[in-house]
């Protein structure tokens, strides 16, 4: 049984829902989470405009608000987790047209995401991402105005890089506002080349002093893509060239010997490795079976010496 506290936990990405996820299937995934204890579902307001014909966020939001009106009693099963800064104003025209992290974007995207879900807060409300065209004192006091306003129980920074997150901390504790609490990045078993680039843009990896920061500061650290899009068990979902190196062959000699000495799958050692952590991994599942094998990873557990190995594959 999963909670909603900070323990490490499978967190259900909602980010198709409404583009290549149908409603139907939605709700069925949705239910299923429930029903299995999960509690965290993880959106936000520009999802996914890069897949929807309008070229506008919202859809994903908008299929998390209908399966909540369909399910009166669930509201209080689930924690609500949505992001703003990414949002288009301009329908096709992404970057350039990003809502950013102004005062005055974040209570319009606070708004409208409140709107879209159907309710009153959203139990975690993170930044999207950095926004340096905007004084960093200016977002953490608006953070701060929707967490006082009861529009937010807590908030977070996802694609920020440590050293920011902990100079708006400081900025909140001055303030006396409150301060982001949580951390969302990119991380998987397998790494990418230092120096290289990955085919998605915005993504900031977790990087050892990232991990160093949120367990000594004591903050929810969640991570995307940690199946990395179905490349540890689809051939034909390859990893990009940036993982094309030896670090990645060691590690994944090590995942399939410990997969077999388990009698799990690869991408079950994947989340219990992170989990093992502290990580809580947002798993996109897409299908009813990709949801059902992220379930059971949460009752594996992996030996230190399967730890070792991995950190001596790496």
């Amino acid at each position: 049984m999963t909670t909603h506290d900070d323990s490490p936990q499978i967190v259900l990405g909602t980010m198709d829902y409404g583009t290549r996820v149908d409603e139907r299937t939605a709700f069925r995934l949705l239910d299923r989470f429930v029903e299995a204890g999960g509690y965290w579902l993880d959106t936000a307001n520009c999802y996914s405009f890069w897949t929807d014909p309008t070229g506008l966020g919202g859809a994903s939001e908008r299929v998390l608000g209908a399966w909540l009106r369909e399910n009166p009693g669930v509201r209080s099963r689930v924690g609500i987790a949505t992001k703003v800064r990414q949002d288009p104003l301009v329908a096709h025209a992404w970057p350039e047209s990003a809502e950013g992290l102004s005062a005055d974007a974040i209570r319009r995207g606070v708004t409208g995401s409140l709107e879209r879900l159907g309710i009153d807060h959203v139990d975690l409300l993170w930044a999207h991402a950095e926004d340096r065209s905007v004084r960093l004192e200016e977002t953490v006091a608006a953070f701060g105005e929707v967490v006082a306003g009861g529009r937010a129980t807590r908030i977070g920074a996802a694609n920020h890089a440590s050293w920011r997150v902990q100079q708006a901390r400081g900025i909140a504790r001055d303030l006396g506002v409150a301060s982001w609490s949580a951390l969302q990045l990119r991380h998987s078993l397998v790494q990418p080349r230092p120096g290289t680039t990955v085919p998605e843009q915005g993504h900031k990896f977790l990087e050892p002093d990232d991990l160093d920061f949120a367990q000594s500061e004591r903050l929810a650290l969640w991570c995307y893509s940690p199946l990395m899009m179905g490349g540890y068990t689809r051939d034909d979902r390859p990893f990009s060239p940036a993982y094309a190196h030896p670090g990645t062959d060691r590690v994944l000699r090590v995942l399939a010997e410990t997969a077999a000495e388990l009698r799990a799958t690869p991408n079950q050692v994947v989340l219990a490795w992170m989990m093992a952590q502290g990580i809580s991994p947002i798993v996109g599942a897409s299908r009813m079976e990709y949801l059902e094998e992220a379930l059971a990873a949460r009752s594996l557990t992996l030996s230190p010496e399967h730890l070792r190995r991995f950190s001596d594959a790496r």
